[in-house]
């Protein structure tokens, strides 16, 4: 290192002009880097387009591409801007040491398990050397796979082990933000030096836009040509089961959530929840509402609306049959999903340790969701299929 940089103080005294002074030498020693910087070469000939996200965008140049994350969370007043720098040649200008990565990157630690399916699609699961929430992954094959590769528990997002963390050096850290300060594990890993990466697929109002992200965690692996194959192939498999669903006669009404701690979360009109119960064939009872995110309700608010619906999905976890609803708030017993027993939850694929397969791999598997969701409005129309992420609350 010593060598390059006197060699370097050379050239600038005597006046050339020499490009690969900015190339550190560890670049020709990584897997996938470049030997020899040529200026006028294209190093990303595959691309990838946004086409249903709108929470982040990209822009491709010779030797690096820009990412924006447009939204990180709601009523953020800023967004992040990553340049992802094919390894082996120069930084562009205009950007912080924490804007910049060097791809493709060899190691990652996730803070999210919607992370850990993107990857598992992607065929990178060896990439990971750490996560939150290890003991929550599902799955016997893939837990199998990250203790052969030793990956190393990081805590949880507002609790990480940041000695672990930092011990690890990983290329890149991937997790999510809230605006909240107290939860949110972003500014100190940032401040810690280690590189991060915003992730808010969460933020999307559509399944197909939350599925999308797959080309935001491609695109630091140089895995665009696989992330393009993957979506492409999510897309014409929804929009298949959608086209079953627009076949039905009629369109039940659905109420989703639960009451706690004195608030009842109800996702907009404009969320991606709605846009899976309008495509699955359902009338959403507060598709009216034109936000993009949970509102939060009274119980009276929505006992005066939600009574009546002819389905209830996705309440508490922790009821397994229709008497445990009632336990918890005996009005439930006036809602008239209750009383014909059509109540669903996403609960159908949980592990022993509590994890549940349908906040890891749903947000990739879009289609299956849908499939679901049809099969449960319009049985008619889907008689062979079986429920995968859903199951009926038993009597």
């Amino acid at each position: 290192m010593k060598t390059i940089k006197k060699l370097c103080l050379v050239f600038v005294l005597i006046g050339a002009t020499v490009s690969s002074c900015t190339v550190t030498p560890v670049a020709k020693q990584r897997e996938g880097c470049v030997d020899k910087y040529e200026p006028d070469r294209d190093y990303f000939p595959v691309k990838s387009k946004v086409d249903h996200a709108i929470g982040f965008s990209i822009s491709y140049h010779k030797n690096y591409k820009v990412v924006t994350v447009n939204q990180p969370w709601k009523s953020a007043k800023e967004e992040f801007r990553y340049a992802l720098v094919q390894c082996g040649t120069p930084n562009p200008a205009g950007f912080t040491e924490s804007q910049i990565v060097q791809v493709p990157v060899r190691t990652v630690a996730i803070l999210s398990t919607t992370h850990l399916a993107h990857l598992e699609k992607l065929d990178l699961l060896d990439r990971i050397v750490a996560m939150d929430s290890l003991e929550l992954v599902y799955g016997e094959d893939v837990k199998a796979r990250l203790k052969r590769n030793n990956v190393q528990d990081a805590g949880r997002n507002n609790a990480l082990n940041l000695e672990r963390l930092l011990a690890l050096s990983p290329d890149l850290i991937t997790t999510y933000g809230t605006g909240n300060p107290a939860r949110d594990s972003h500014p100190k890993l940032l401040e810690a030096g280690l590189k991060v990466a915003i992730n808010a697929e969460y933020m999307e109002s559509s399944p197909l836009g939350q599925a999308e992200w797959i080309k935001f965690t491609a695109l630091f692996f140089n895995q665009e040509d696989k992330a393009n194959l993957v979506f492409a192939d999510i897309v014409t498999r929804y929009e298949k089961v959608a086209a079953i669903a627009k076949t039905a006669k009629q369109r039940p009404t659905v109420l989703i959530g639960f009451h706690r701690s004195g608030t009842w979360y109800m996702a907009g009109g404009k969320s991606y929840a709605a846009k899976f119960l309008e495509d699955a064939g359902a009338s959403y009872l507060w598709a009216d509402e034109p936000t993009a995110g949970s509102n939060p309700l009274s119980f009276e608010a929505v006992y005066l609306r939600g009574r009546s619906a002819d389905f209830w999905l996705n309440g508490s976890q922790d009821w397994k049959q229709k008497e445990d609803i009632p336990k918890s708030d005996g009005r439930y017993r006036d809602f008239q999903a209750w009383q014909i027993g059509q109540m669903y939850n996403n609960n159908a694929r949980i592990s022993n340790n509590g994890g549940n397969d349908y906040w890891q791999s749903g947000i990739t598997n879009p289609d299956v969701v849908l499939a679901d969701l049809v099969k449960i409005f319009h049985p008619e129309l889907m008689p062979d299929y079986q429920l995968f992420y859903y199951k009926k609350l038993a009597p």
